[in-house]
């Protein structure tokens, strides 16, 4: 059986994938392997943890160099107690300036091409938890992904959205309750008002003319003209989402999977 899911596994070719590179390419056998057990340490993880929700985070991309390990994370939802995890999350369309809002088993969000075999798990408090399954069955996670997709979008604008913005934003929705906010515009109210803080990127000139020539995925003019100037870039991480949540939910909890 083994040997038969590392020969069905072989023949994977990556499709596009927020929070790791583009190019298609099969992964190895031994990549494959990894990243179905390590779906599995994170779905046992999870059953462990007793949650219904929660926010998980993969590793696609080396980000050591900016205080973040995690490159792009999702919201995993169980349908019933006893059922399966479905992770929902924000793709770019590969290299594209436009993303989709897509539903994954935990096979399939960790079957791309890791930099490392290690996953987080930001489990909310109990009270979170369910706001944030009531809203995932309704529409307004849809009414909050923005599909002009951008990597290094500005936290506070609704210009464009990075997959892990889409996050924080359903996450705003769910934290404000009682349909305060059913559009993006009022998600960064709400986010600025709970003193929400992105990832400051410095990134110089030379560099953000490079990445807007050449990359498609990638855009400033979101971005206050004197910060970006000055070559600051605020935008949404994982990292920036894991200090937010717990310091408005003293009840959330982290796990590493590795």
């Amino acid at each position: 059986m083994r040997r038969l899911l590392i020969a069905l596994l072989a023949a994977c070719v990556l499709p596009a994938r927020a929070g790791a590179g583009c190019e298609e390419r099969p992964l190895s056998a031994l990549e494959a392997v990894a990243s179905i057990d390590l779906a599995r340490r994170t779905v046992e993880e999870l059953d462990a943890s007793g949650a219904s929700v929660a926010l998980v985070s993969r590793a696609g991309q080396d980000l050591d160099r900016y205080g973040v390990r995690y490159s792009h994370m999702g919201i995993v939802v169980r349908d019933h107690p006893a059922g399966r995890w479905t992770v929902v999350h924000e793709l770019n369309e590969c290299g594209a300036d436009s993303s989709g809002l897509y539903h994954e088993g935990m096979g399939n969000f960790f079957l791309t091409d890791l930099f490392r075999h290690e996953a987080q798990l930001l489990i909310p408090g109990a009270a979170t938890q369910a706001r944030l399954a009531r809203l995932m069955l309704g529409r307004t996670p849809l009414r909050l992904h923005e599909p002009r997709y951008n990597m290094l979008s500005y936290a506070f604008s609704t210009r464009y959205q990075n997959s892990n913005q889409w996050v924080l934003e359903t996450l705003a929705a769910a934290h404000a309750g009682a349909d305060q906010v059913a559009t993006r515009a009022e998600a960064q109210a709400w986010l600025r008002q709970a003193r929400f803080q992105p990832l400051t990127i410095d990134v110089p000139t030379a560099v953000r003319l490079g990445a807007r020539m050449f990359r498609t995925n990638v855009a400033f003019d979101d971005h206050p003209f004197e910060r970006r100037m000055a070559g600051r870039i605020d935008t949404v991480t994982t990292e920036a989402i894991l200090r937010f949540v717990l310091a408005v939910d003293p009840q959330a909890s982290v796990r590493i999977v590795r």
